[in-house]
């Protein structure tokens, strides 16, 4: 069996009120007593529960996840799963609240970071956009003792204590092989659509897919860039121009949101003038996708698990206990038509 407070503080030789001080950093135990409390517990091996502990103090660790609103069915989707948990560990001394701002704006970013009383806050997961004035309330986090964990898009040089997403740099890799592959050698231009370069994964994705393309693939024309706001109008109008401007596309790729625009553009071309296609993120438009040919490859990351790896992120950094590195790791998936799940 598990070893216990009661056996820790049996061979400690002390009462179970100085254990809880000492596994808890509370002030009132002597040097020496608190160093046999710790011999005691690395001796057997003893781990702390970390619920049973907030149970026991009848604490509840409020948690806010901050995810940008707009258009995007990947945010929706990401949104929708905190939401989820939240009601799925109601009564478990964790409360989630979930607070959209508008995508890509650094100023409503920067002023819910600022409205969070790190008083009642414990900790706080956010897609990160990269500001000074974003910096500046990280930093006041930080310095408050509150966890701070970057979803999705990272921002590394930034006081956030860890990452939760996949290594978007891989999965711009991931992508220009795809098309290389699939154009095998036909020559053209490329055309990258992002939802706005002011946010880190879409420039990593996009340095990803320019480091395969020039080194693997220099048949392929520089990539021609577009940002479309992940919207559907913007990005259907921009791609139409992009077309007519260009000429000779042969391969697409959408680093963020904006599909149903790119679809639109697709469905009015005939289809020996249509480009390859690698997208992010598998839901219903991009299923229906694969599934009649438009899109070729969807390069995935599972919303679920990023919003439960956060929660036991936050929580681990709360209580101060361990993780375990790849229940944490969120895999860079691929589908085509053939492997749909």
């Amino acid at each position: 069996m598990r070893p216990t407070v009661h056996d820790v503080a049996k061979a400690a030789g002390v009462g179970l009120a100085t254990v809880d001080r000492v596994l808890n950093d509370r002030p009132g135990v002597r040097a020496a007593t608190a160093e046999r409390v710790k011999a005691a517990v690395d001796k057997l091996g003893f781990v702390r529960d970390a619920s049973a502990a907030a149970l026991a103090r009848k604490r509840v660790d409020r948690l806010v996840f901050i995810i940008p609103d707009g258009p995007s069915d990947f945010m929706r989707h990401l949104e929708a799963e905190a939401r989820e948990a939240r009601k799925r560990l109601a009564g478990r001394r964790v409360d989630i609240e979930v607070r959209t701002v508008p995508a890509f704006d650094s100023d409503a970013l920067t002023d819910a970071l600022r409205a969070i009383d790190t008083e009642a806050v414990a900790g706080v997961a956010l897609v990160a956009t990269e500001s000074a004035a974003v910096r500046a309330e990280l930093c006041r986090l930080n310095a408050a003792g509150v966890p701070v964990v970057t979803l999705v898009s990272d921002a590394p040089r930034f006081p956030r204590h860890r990452y939760v997403g996949i290594d978007n740099v891989a999965a711009g890799r991931t992508a220009a092989s795809l098309l290389g592959q699939f154009l095998g050698g036909r020559e053209g231009k490329i055309v990258v659509v992002a939802g706005s370069m002011l946010v880190r994964d879409h420039v990593e994705r996009r340095m990803g897919f320019d480091q395969v393309i020039s080194a693997e693939f220099p048949h392929l024309q520089s990539p021609v860039m577009l940002e479309g706001r992940d919207e559907r109008e913007a990005t259907r109008e921009a791609l139409r121009d992009c077309l007519k401007r260009e000429g000779d596309i042969v391969g697409l790729y959408n680093i963020g949101g904006g599909h149903q625009g790119i679809l639109d553009v697709l469905a009015d071309l005939p289809p020996e003038a249509r480009p390859v296609v690698v997208a992010h993120e598998l839901y219903d438009v991009t299923r229906a996708a694969l599934q009649n040919g438009l899109f070729h490859a969807v390069i995935n990351q599972d919303a679920g698990h990023e919003i439960r790896s956060a929660i036991r992120v936050l929580r681990s950094l709360i209580d101060g206990t361990p993780l375990s590195a790849s229940q944490e790791t969120i895999r860079i998936e691929i589908y085509l038509r053939d492997n749909l799940p």
